[in-house]
């Protein structure tokens, strides 16, 4: 039915046209149909755009995160591989010496309890009628159980001593001296302290839990207390931080990542704006260190502030904010295939969420994954070989598998939709490129930016449990705790242990070479690999 104000289409007289006119007319409804062709492609494309990004974000707020594709292919079997690297290695020259290969750990299989724990004798005893009458009579051990023994809070109380001498008719008092704190007038121990910052920064509890905790153990210490301590060691701490951040740019190679941090009362940034704790990873091989740092810019100048005298290879993301300080320091930089990776695998489980039909669809994306799955099968047969031998192999096996990565990626990238997943990985891989082959330049470096990025990660699942920092000094204390537990950890050394150890030291290093004695590479501390290894 007909609006009054619509008007009948009419249809154009074209009788009186001459056939020349008549195929210039054809002609522009022709160009006119292909214009419109053209607009509904290319709206049909961006349609595809956004339905591969809703998939993307429906799986990552939904499904499982594991990164590991249920349809890869495989160009490759990794038994061939392991012999192709065993033939490698027998054709190694006799110059290279196979002892300085470090020997592959032992999987230690964990058979009762460790013998260092504190262990207590129960005795079952038979009654007097029972073994009235025994020619002998002994014990033997039928079982082991692992009892927990609950926290408690105990007040240490300090009675100073005096003496009072008199001399002239005058009175002298000479006190035993007092135990110096490191936050001087305090009224938590060091051992509450360091409980304090390992529950907060390794396990993750935010302060209104511990002071939950706390109060059930019979006195509450507020949070608000708790985090002013945290703020104030960080003063303390910050001397043997920056001696840290000295042999760790003193070092020929580094990681370096960086993620989001929300602190609440940063001047001249809103709540909600992001801020970022950065973190470097690396250090000579005896003596790594994992260091983070606060700074509410993602700027490369944070780079080049942290970055100040290294000299070496830095390995990050494609992020371009460290481009200012390779350029300014001369750094060599090698990129991430982590980073790579990842793109791939979204855009793989974006494609495969397309139907629900049951058989498998290879993609483009799975087909660069199984190029990288066989970049990371070299490093995982390589990784218990010396230095000599891994950069080697890589040279033999790496760089042309590498290479014909590269040539499927510049075959194929023109052929995947622009602005889809799959395009903007193949062409961040690509111009990732020249970074992402530098591993290969050494045996001794990684693949991956994955130690910092495992470095990084309780920082990131702490996050979750306590939010935000209220204040600009609060995020940098909680840098200084994350350095020090994380470091820790990375010269096998139980986080509390260390903290508690540079606690009831530090007020006391007034020289430089006190200082270097609480570096966790030269405390007496047990390391965490000899108690596994009691355990087999």
């Amino acid at each position: 039915m007909k609006l009054p104000s619509e008007k009948p289409a009419t249809t154009p007289d074209l009788s009186g046209l001459s056939a020349a006119e008549l195929l210039s007319v054809v002609a522009g409804l022709q160009q006119q149909l292909a214009a419109k062709d053209a607009v509904v492609q290319q709206r049909d494309q961006y349609i595809q755009i956004l339905e591969e990004l809703l998939r993307l974000k429906n799986i990552q707020k939904f499904a499982a995160s594991s990164e590991k594709s249920a349809h890869q292919i495989h160009l490759f079997d990794e038994p061939e591989l392991e012999a192709e690297i065993d033939l490698l290695r027998d054709q190694l020259p006799e110059d290279v010496v196979e002892a300085d290969a470090p020997k592959p750990a032992r999987k230690c299989r964990q058979r009762g309890f460790s013998d260092t724990l504190l262990r207590e004798r129960i005795e079952l005893t038979l009654s007097d009628e029972e073994k009235a009458g025994a020619s002998k009579v002994f014990f033997t051990k039928v079982k082991e159980e692992l009892q927990f023994i609950p926290a408690q809070l105990k007040v240490l109380e300090y009675w100073q001593e005096k003496a009072v001498f008199e001399q002239e008719g005058d009175e002298r008092i000479i006190a035993a001296q007092r135990p110096v704190h490191p936050l001087g007038k305090c009224i938590a121990t060091t051992s509450l302290l360091s409980y304090i910052i390992t529950s907060k920064y390794a396990d993750g509890l935010p302060l209104y839990r511990l002071e939950q905790m706390l109060r059930r153990l019979g006195h509450e210490v507020s949070r608000t207390n708790m985090a002013q301590w945290i703020i104030r060691l960080d003063e303390v701490f910050k001397p043997l931080i920056n001696l840290m951040r000295e042999v760790q740019n003193s070092s020929d190679y580094l990681q370096a990542d960086e993620t989001r941090i929300q602190v609440l009362k940063e001047d001249g940034k809103t709540a909600q704006s992001d801020k970022w704790m950065w973190v470097t990873r690396g250090g000579p091989p005896d003596h790594p260190s994992v260091l983070f740092d606060y700074d509410p810019s993602r700027a490369g100048s944070v780079a080049v502030r942290l970055l100040d005298d290294f000299t070496g290879i830095l390995q990050a993301d494609g992020y371009s904010g460290y481009g200012q300080v390779c350029t300014a320091n001369g750094l060599t930089r090698i990129g991430c295939w982590d980073h790579a990776r990842r793109k791939f695998v979204e855009a793989s489980k974006a494609a495969q969420a397309k139907g629900k039909s049951k058989k498998a669809v290879v993609s483009k994306a799975d087909m660069a994954l199984s190029h990288i799955s066989k970049l990371y099968a070299i490093e995982r047969q390589i990784k218990d070989l010396s230095v000599t031998e891994r950069y080697r192999i890589r040279q033999e096996l790496s760089l042309p598998t590498l290479a014909v990565f590269k040539t499927w990626l510049e075959n194929n990238v023109n052929k995947v939709m622009k602005g889809s997943l799959t395009r903007k990985a193949m062409e961040y891989t690509l111009n990732q490129w020249p970074y992402l082959i530098g591993y290969c330049e050494r045996g001794d470096l990684h693949i991956s930016n994955v130690l910092a990025e495992n470095a990084i990660r309780p920082f990131a699942l702490g996050r979750k449990a306590w939010l935000f920092a209220d204040t600009p000094q609060g995020a940098r204390a909680s840098a200084t705790c994350y350095s020090l537990i994380e470091t820790a950890k990375a010269n096998d050394l139980e986080p509390s242990a260390y903290i508690q150890y540079v606690l009831e030291r530090i007020a006391q290093a007034d020289t430089l070479e006190k200082l270097e004695q609480l570096l966790p590479w030269n405390t007496e501390l047990e390391r965490t690999s000899k108690k596994v290894a009691q355990l087999d």
